[in-house]
């Protein structure tokens, strides 16, 4: 399992929390990004948010953080090994307010990357998302490089279940479903999947056609 580290999945996360039937001891859970520079006690950092907003709802399972303090080519390595040693099985995944998925911002994310993990510079929307979601005070607090697994690598996931409530997220997900797939909205990227469910609340499909 990959997951994202954010708090539109806090629904997501409660939920499989409270599922009886699932027997965690035989899941692995990845993450999806990493920042670069944070302190490894950092809060903000993802592996530590998953941990205090899932792991502990969850108990005996077993989760392989990003790990920075080597540098970012040996983190890169570290997790594209990973990744590799069996098939993701479910991804449960977001759509930042540019569009993102991960940290693969526009225009720059690349559709049919080669690379499983790459650096990348956080362009100022995603950092500002970070602020308005109360992960950091100002922006200026916000790191501007990540590790994020790419499009190919989440895409790669057998099931893929995507939640993105919120009135901030409408124009995205009105992108995701009428924008043609490109770099301009990454979310688009998504159409491609067999297997792709997208959540949405009333406010995140405020710009959605109507429908009877």
């Amino acid at each position: 399992m990959i997951a994202a580290a954010a708090p539109s999945q806090l629904d997501v996360y409660r939920a499989l929390a409270e599922e009886p039937d699932i027997r965690w001891e035989q899941v692995t859970i990845l993450h999806m990004d990493e920042y670069v520079d944070l302190s490894p006690a950092a809060p903000q950092r993802f592996g530590n948010w998953l941990r205090e907003h899932l792991l502990t709802r969850i108990g005996d399972v077993t989760f392989h953080p990003m790990r920075t303090e080597a540098g970012p080519d040996a983190a890169i390595a570290e997790y594209a090994a990973l990744l590799a040693e069996a098939p993701i099985d479910l991804v449960c995944l977001g759509i930042g307010v540019n569009g993102h998925i991960a940290f693969n911002d526009p225009p720059d994310a690349q559709l049919d990357d080669a690379k499983a993990v790459r650096v990348v510079h956080l362009d100022e929307v995603s950092r500002m998302q970070q602020v308005d979601d109360e992960c950091f005070a100002t922006l200026d607090d916000v790191p501007t490089h990540a590790l994020t697994l790419t499009i190919p690598a989440l895409l790669r996931g057998s099931h893929l279940v995507c939640a993105v409530p919120d009135a901030r997220k409408a124009e995205a997900v009105r992108a995701l479903m009428e924008e043609q797939v490109d770099a301009t909205w990454p979310c688009t990227v998504l159409r491609r999947h067999p297997h792709c469910e997208v959540h949405v609340d009333r406010e995140a499909a405020s710009l959605l056609p109507a429908t009877a």
